[in-house]
């Protein structure tokens, strides 16, 4: 192995041992920086000079069988990298900025899917989204920003209908980020073809029991989700609201009616993962103290179903209603009381709940 080889290895491998989520390399006018993501934050891990910067891109374009001659575009690439330490998926992306090109890799560790119990702040969040599990058919649908924990969710539901229930179970995603043998699993390529409104209908033809779509993101989408529901399957899927309400405004946007979304939901979920607070630090954790807990951020969800549901769906119609569930804002309250959480975790997740 060469210089660059190794130092390229050796950054990935002081990633994992943190276990950060994302490598983020940045070029600037003189030099260029090394950035770990552990949990929320973004620390600094070296800088290094320009042109060594330029040759670890090149090297990784070139691991993921990306274009390194071309420097002008954004792309995308995956790779696998094991050895003797580590045993993980590289998802790459490349963009061009003013001072040369960017790269960020996320890392996708090959573990297992731990269960919704070690994933949950509270049992009894853990106890009723198994229990939506049971059901036959219906539309599940998981609400919150990007790095939430949806999919790890979903993966986890997915896995403890395969094992105490046998299920027939399909993914369709876009990309595929955790590898499982346990489901058969779909990427969607649109250069082949395969987009999420085509690779759904033809899951429906495979005799699943339970489909997982990635996102819900547009109108055929949407429309093939809830067919699907109807017709006999549980389908799980995600969406990009503020609250487990905004699901049921968005779905309205993709031409879905009132009645459907009555007939098909089972529940709409709003999940965020928030920060534990550390027993040993007062303030913010060092990241080689965050690397010796083994609970650093746990689920928190508020869920819509039932009588709440419908009366949700009543106010969507613009009828006067009290619709009384436990929110976000509430549980983190929680969190907060039981000395679980900090008071950040408020401010940095509530801020647009406040009246």
């Amino acid at each position: 192995m060469n210089s660059i080889e190794l130092l390229s290895e050796r950054i990935v491998e002081e990633a994992c041992s943190l276990n950060a989520s994302d490598i983020h390399f940045v070029p600037r006018e003189r030099d260029a920086v090394i950035q770990f993501r552990i949990d929320d934050d973004l620390v600094e891990n070296r800088t290094i000079r320009k042109e060594v910067c330029e040759r670890i891109i090149a090297h990784f374009k070139f691991l993921a069988s990306m274009d390194i001659g071309e420097r002008r575009r954004p792309q995308n690439g995956a790779l696998a990298l094991s050895n003797e330490t580590i045993d993980v998926q590289l998802r790459l992306s490349t963009l061009p900025t003013i001072f040369e090109e960017s790269l960020v890799i996320r890392i996708l560790p090959n573990e297992v899917i731990p269960s919704l119990a070690h994933l949950s702040l509270f049992p009894q969040s853990a106890n009723k989204l198994l229990s939506f599990i049971n059901h036959s058919h219906g539309l599940m649908v998981f609400t919150g920003p990007t790095g939430s924990g949806k999919t790890t969710t979903l993966y986890s539901l997915i896995h403890y209908a395969k094992k105490n229930f046998n299920r027939s179970i399909i993914t369709l995603e876009d990309p595929v980020e955790t590898k499982s043998s346990e489901v058969l699993q779909v990427q969607v390529n649109e250069k082949a073809g395969i987009t999420y409104a085509v690779g759904l209908k033809a899951i429906l033809r495979h005799d699943p029991d339970i489909i997982m779509v990635g996102e819900i993101r547009d109108r055929e989408t949407a429309q093939i989700a809830i067919r699907a529901a109807l017709t006999g399957h549980l389908v799980l899927s995600t969406m990009h609201t503020r609250d487990a309400k905004g699901a049921i405004y968005r779905m309205l946007e993709f031409d879905v009616s009132l009645s459907e979304i009555e007939q098909t939901f089972l529940a709409i979920v709003a999940q965020r993962l928030v920060a534990m607070k550390c027993p040993y630090c007062s303030n913010e954790c060092s990241p080689h103290c965050k690397k010796m807990r083994k609970s650093r951020r746990l689920g928190v969800f508020e869920m819509l179903y039932g009588k709440n549901l419908t009366l949700a769906l009543k106010e969507a119609q613009g009828e006067e209603v009290d619709c009384d569930y436990i929110t976000l804002k509430d549980v983190i309250k929680k969190g907060i009381a039981l000395g679980y959480l900090s008071n950040q975790s408020m401010h940095k997740w509530i801020y647009q709940y406040e009246d």
